[in-house]
Parts: C-alpha cells; structure tokens; sequence
C-alpha cells in the first residue's frame, strides 16, 4: 500500500464526491486526509489517502473523470515526516474592499515571521474579500507578527484580526 495524493477538479454537480469516493473504496483505499469546496462553481478536492499503486489508482478514477469532465491526479507521496505542529495556532482574518495584492502581502508577512499556513480560505462577495487562514507562528513571534499584519493591512484598506486558536476537541 502507498501513500498517495489525489486532486479533482471541474465543474460541480452533485455526487462527484461519492463518485470518487466510491471507486477509493472499491479499491480498498483508506481516505487519511480530504478538503473539498466548490470555487464559483467548480469543484476542487485534495484528498490523501493509503491504497493500491498510483498507475491503478489513475486507472480506475479515469472513467469518472472522463463520465464527468473532470480532471483527476494522483500522485504517490512518502508519509508525513511530523504531525507535531510546528508552531503555535492561530487564525488570521482579512476583510475589505477587494483589491490586487491581499493574498501575497498578508501571507508574505507569516512566511517572513517564520510561520506556516496550515489552511487558508478566500472568498468574494460582492466588493467584500474575506480571508480566513489557519497559521502557525513560532513561539514569541505573534505580537510583531500582528503589528506587522496591521501595517500591510492598513497599507492594503482592509481590516485584519490575528487571535490565539482554540484547541480543537474531537
């Protein structure tokens, strides 16, 4: 059994999950990891997952893919070195006017404070653009960090807001 990255996307329709899903399954794949989200009206699904050879794995997704014009990768990847965080977790939110730039500038400033983002969601709605991010920041780093986000907010015409995560209880 590998460990093995797979994306899908095209335009959404209903069941493409439990298209994929059920090919996964019929091949004795164990889903590990998955997001899925429809982007103005497209589907995108990154899954990993624990199966056969990647070359089967392809193979056997092709007739959904081709049945629903979408386009299906899989891609053998080696196991997760840690999944100790690496950082403390936190959650950043962007909100305002949409404009060129908000994306790399704010993500530009966690990369340089040596920080991960962990998961990152943007959306526009009408003239607003959100952003929400799950990053972490190494220990002592948050407050520069902030006063830094506040000086590319401002710069940029949006508010940001970065607040301690809560633990997540399962």
């Amino acid at each position: 059994m590998e460990e093995l990255a797979i994306t899908v996307l095209g335009r959404d329709r209903p069941g493409i999950v439990a298209d994929v899903a059920g090919v996964l399954a019929d091949l004795g794949a164990n889903l590990t990891d998955s997001t899925m989200t429809r982007l103005r009206g497209h589907f995108a699904m990154t899954l990993v997952c624990t199966g056969p050879d990647a070359a089967d794995v392809e193979a056997a997704l092709n007739p959904v893919a081709v049945r629903g014009r979408l386009l299906a990768t899989v891609r053998a990847v080696g196991p997760e070195e840690s999944t100790e965080p690496t950082g403390e977790p936190y959650v950043l939110s962007v909100h305002g006017a949409d404009r060129l730039g908000i994306v790399a500038e704010v993500t530009r400033v966690v990369a340089d404070a040596g920080g991960n983002i962990t998961d990152l969601t943007t959306r526009l709605a009408g003239p607003l653009y959100v952003l929400v991010a799950e990053v972490e920041l190494p220990p002592g780093t948050a407050e520069p960090t902030e006063r830094r986000l506040t000086e590319v907010a401002t710069g940029l015409g949006v508010d940001v807001v970065l607040r301690r995560a809560e633990s997540d209880v399962l």
